[in-house]
């Protein structure tokens, strides 16, 4: 009976840490994300001010503010089944913005390294 309880025991551990394991939130280079916006229709999302993403932004990106005053509404719009990819200036607010999507139940979110800095500096368009 013991070696049984064991076992069982055993098997929800593994199962939890499998779980913490996989995270929903994957950071990726420039050229994986042109690889997807090339590849197919996503969600892309802009965290930053609206006065930044109003100078530049990637093309198709839709500006959501970082902890703007709208920000649960605007999310509430976003299918939650659907990969999500954030972008910032330079990765900081697009990782804290990727935990609260991941938190809010999205199945999984992309993170741009180095945001639409490191996007320019390697030579791609943006509108």
């Amino acid at each position: 009976m013991r070696f049984l309880v064991s076992i069982c025991l055993l098997m929800v551990i593994v199962a939890c840490k499998e779980k913490a394991i996989t995270p929903r939130v994957e950071v990726i280079s420039v050229q994986e994300m042109k690889e997807v916006l090339r590849a197919e229709s996503v969600q892309l999302i802009d965290v930053r001010t609206r006065n930044e993403y109003a100078s530049n932004h990637i093309k198709n990106a839709k500006n959501i503010v970082y902890q703007g005053e709208d920000w649960e509404e605007q999310i509430a719009t976003l299918d939650k089944e659907k990969p999500v990819y954030v972008y910032c200036q330079k990765g900081g607010r697009s990782a804290k913005c990727a935990s609260l999507l991941e938190e809010a139940g999205f199945q999984k979110v992309y993170d741009l390294e180095g945001g639409i800095s490191q996007w320019i500096a390697q030579g791609n368009q943006v509108d």
